[in-house]
């Protein structure tokens, strides 16, 4: 378990990164979005658009919190990353589980989300399914650019951690 000086991302802060990673998002799948246009009649263009943004937002979380940055380009910019509960970098696995399982955050009409402006740890109800956490700072590896000395970080865990 992490101790010491570890500070959580709260609330507020997650959500400025989750709005800028949504604008971010929206620009790279307007493409797809503007060609199914208002047509109603097209449903199978809409689902295949709907499923390339799904596709897309899901790969982007999972990849970059998966990676050496441990954070999206929204938690990047706001200092935030994401941890497994010993302050590790998650695999792509356990970063997938924990894009997916904000589906269970929006079904309880969003409370899932603002569990992290009242739990213990800020967690809310998605890192907690994926035991992971939120906290602020830069991620080891990226603060260890500066000191040649120090030692390369072990790869996490291929899927399953």
């Amino acid at each position: 378990m992490m101790t010491g000086t570890t500070t959580y991302a709260g609330f507020w802060r997650r959500f400025a990164a989750s709005f800028l990673d949504g604008l971010l998002l929206s620009v790279v799948t307007a493409p797809f979005t503007l060609q199914v246009g208002g047509s109603i009649a097209d449903a199978s263009r809409r689902s295949a658009s709907s499923t390339i943004s799904l596709v897309v937002g899901w790969l982007y979380f999972a990849l970059m919190e998966s990676s050496a940055k441990q954070a999206t380009v929204g938690k990047m910019a706001l200092g935030i990353i994401v941890t497994d509960l010993d302050g590790r970098r998650i695999g792509f696995g356990r970063a997938t589980g924990r894009y997916f399982a904000k589906f269970l955050s929006v079904l309880t009409l969003g409370i899932g989300f603002l569990m992290a402006g009242f739990t213990e740890r800020k967690q809310a109800l998605h890192d907690m399914v994926a035991s992971c956490l939120v906290i602020r700072g830069a991620a080891p590896s990226q603060a260890r650019v500066t000191s040649p000395t120090a030692p390369p970080l072990p790869p996490p865990p291929p899927f399953g951690g």
